[in-house]
């Protein structure tokens, strides 16, 4: 446990690989990583088609477009969920090889040891570093919005407190207020929504973007986005 704890605070003085989603909680585990250590690149899963990312469903070019506008280059791959491990610990491999020390991750309430991250870590030879670990979820949405950064919902599951009319809504702290007195959890760690990050004091520039139609699927409601 002390050995994890040492990370808490992200990368201190060491060089890392980020797992990237795109949206606030990676975002901001990243800014603070990078105020004590050296980023190298983002680490981003796509679906088997390459077409969309793993986590939030984000077209690889708008990926992009927010990887130039923070700097770093991206770490990415195709994986079923079958060989997701995989390919995720063999780009592990090739950050290592390239100077990461620590994988980043946004995660607020995994256990400190027997985690998903941890095992792909230990099996590389990596630190694992969990910038946003414990924090008080309200807390933590403050903090982001507090410094600048502006991110979209993009995805609601409508089981759980969640409306169409939310996809498209800017995270402002009127709004994590108004989430909160529906019941939900204004991180969405229950799975309540996703976000997409397009501007804060990581981005070089914002991030220009157009809303398409909204997709339903079962219980979940989804915003493409494209690069406008």
């Amino acid at each position: 446990m002390e050995e994890f704890l040492d990370w808490k605070d992200g990368a201190r003085g060491h060089q890392f690989i980020a797992s990237f989603s795109g949206g606030k909680d990676s975002v901001l585990a990243l800014y603070k990583a990078m105020k004590v250590g050296e980023a190298i690149g983002l680490i981003v899963m796509m679906e088997e088609e390459g077409e969309r990312s793993r986590s939030h469903g984000m077209p690889p070019e708008l990926i992009q477009a927010q990887a130039d506008s923070i700097g770093l280059p991206v770490y990415t791959a195709a994986a079923s969920w079958s060989d997701y491990e995989k390919v995720f610990i063999r780009l592990l491999e090739k950050a290592k090889d390239q100077g990461a020390e620590v994988l980043v991750t946004g995660d607020l309430d995994m256990p400190a040891h027997g985690c998903w991250h941890d095992k792909v870590t230990k099996a590389v030879g990596l630190k694992l570093g969990m910038p946003l670990w414990e924090m008080n979820h309200r807390e933590a949405v403050e903090e982001f919005i507090n410094l600048g950064f502006e991110t979209i919902i993009v995805t609601v599951n409508l089981s759980l407190g969640m409306r169409e009319d939310d996809l498209g809504r800017v995270l402002t702290h009127e709004y994590v207020k108004e989430l909160e007195a529906r019941g939900i959890d204004p991180c969405g760690e229950g799975g309540e929504f996703h976000t997409t990050v397009i501007d804060g004091p990581l981005f070089k520039h914002s991030i220009s973007v157009r809303k398409c139609n909204i997709i339903k699927d079962g219980e979940y409601a989804f915003l493409p986005l494209e690069l406008d």
